[in-house]
């Protein structure tokens, strides 16, 4: 086998190139740029302009990134060493990891199993566990808040996003996620059941931190939240980590609410997966362009939308559900 068989098959090539490690390291230097620019554009600024001008300076994350690698890290002395440095590896690593599951055509993937869709939900619980610990291993009052801001958002989002997503595979009867963008053919499922996608969109850009749920880092209030003492590389981790779990939990949508890779005109794994990675990638922009248009709520703000709103309309989306079922709809894979 040569060596490029050998790259393109699934259990290298999904893991290693699409959706996962290189797509995701281009679309957090694509996405990271866009953010910028479509904030500089709202505020009548230039933003990421000088790094290739004809261009618009869209390699300007790329000359971040080597600032980052070339920066000394600081170690404050008052930080529990061993969790400061190993936390952000972990943060970025479980960010990372449900991209393996996440197929990308109904023949090709690394790996398939029947829960696969409560799989790679569960996986990007894991994240916000190490932003605890780093809010506490960096012996900091604004990490601390930070990552206790973190807490807080995690306990009204984490339920209601997951009742959102299984009220999806009650309509479509399985929580294998090949079979459900395959029962997607003729209809997407965000035309069937409109409240369980509205409130799984915004709770995913909640769980990510982006704006108007920006609360956990606060750059006005409290510089960087749990990501405050870091510095170098290490920041680059951390941050990033948050795009990649954007990316991550946009694919997930995507094959939840959008069809996932249909309407493919070709069985072809690149042109599917091109089309999911379309998708994800116009629900990542959108995100960005989030941060532009809205002010962030305060953490209380965001604690009462995940309980008293999105935590109900999950439960309403369940329903919604039940009566399709009873009505008669069917999705057949």
């Amino acid at each position: 086998m040569s060596i490029i068989d050998l790259l393109l098959q699934p259990y290298i090539f999904i893991p290693l190139v699409f959706p996962g490690l290189i797509a995701a390291f281009v679309l957090l230097l694509i996405i990271i740029w866009l953010e910028r620019k479509i904030a500089a554009k709202v505020q009548l600024r230039y933003g990421p302009l000088y790094v290739l001008k004809p261009l618009g300076g869209v390699i300007q994350t790329v000359a971040d990134l080597l600032r980052y690698l070339f920066q000394e890290p600081i170690i404050p002395k008052e930080v529990d060493k061993a969790a400061f440095l190993l936390t952000p590896a972990f943060l970025f690593g479980l960010a990372y990891l449900p991209l393996i599951i996440i197929p990308i055509s109904p023949t090709y993937y690394a790996f398939r199993s029947d829960l696969s869709l409560l799989i790679a939900l569960a996986l990007t619980t894991l994240a916000p566990i190490f932003t605890l610990i780093m809010g506490w291993a960096s012996n900091n009052k604004f990490s601390l808040i930070g990552s206790v801001r973190e807490g807080y958002l995690v306990t009204s989002y984490e339920t209601p996003i997951f009742l959102s997503a299984l009220s999806m595979a009650v309509l479509y009867n399985s929580l294998d996620l090949v079979e459900i963008a395959e029962a997607q053919r003729r209809i997407w499922g965000v035309f069937l059941n409109p409240i369980a996608a509205a409130n799984m969109l915004v709770l995913i850009y909640m769980s990510t931190s982006k704006f108007p749920f920006e609360i956990p880092e606060a750059e006005s209030e409290i510089v960087a939240g749990p990501y405050t003492e870091y510095s170098g590389i290490i920041y680059g981790l951390v941050m990033g980590a948050s795009y990649i779990k954007l990316y991550v939990l946009s694919l997930i949508y995507s094959i939840l609410f959008l069809g996932g890779w249909n309407p493919s005109p070709s069985p072809d794994p690149f042109i599917s997966g091109g089309l999911l990675f379309l998708k994800a990638f116009i629900l990542v922009a959108f995100g960005a362009f989030l941060r532009a248009v809205y002010p962030r709520f305060r953490i209380d703000q965001a604690v009462n939308i995940g309980w008293r709103i999105a935590f109900p309309l999950s439960i309403l989306s369940i329903l919604l559900s039940l009566v399709l079922i009873m009505g008669g709809v069917r999705f057949a894979s």
